[in-house]
């Protein structure tokens, strides 16, 4: 099996087993799934917002607040998130790959 195969595989996995940051108990996730910790909540983690934080705080609205479709369960719409987000970043990736094989006029075989 191919390196690439392998990471695609592993980047699938990921993304289903992303629901698990849904299940962690409160008291480590301050009422938001692991990571996902906005303003309020690293003020009642840590007693404070750091600076950074606090002044670009509004800078990024997400698409799916709390990832609410009417309708779909939360687990479902966090997969489809996570899939989405690896989607995007894996088409970035290619296509910073493919302009920068273009800037350097050279091509690399598979």
């Amino acid at each position: 099996m191919s390196t690439t195969k392998k990471l695609w595989i592993g980047l699938g996995v990921l993304a289903l087993l992303s629901p698990l940051g849904l299940f962690i108990p409160e008291h480590f996730k301050a009422g938001a799934a692991w990571g996902e910790w906005g303003a309020e909540e690293i003020q009642t983690m840590l007693g404070y917002v750091p600076e950074g934080l606090n002044r670009l705080a509004n800078l990024w609205k997400a698409p799916l607040p709390d990832y609410g479709i009417e309708g779909l369960p939360a687990s479902l719409v966090y997969i489809l998130s996570a899939v989405i987000g690896v989607a995007a970043t894996a088409f970035l990736v290619w296509l910073l790959g493919k302009a920068l094989v273009r800037k350097n006029g050279e091509a690399h075989p598979e």
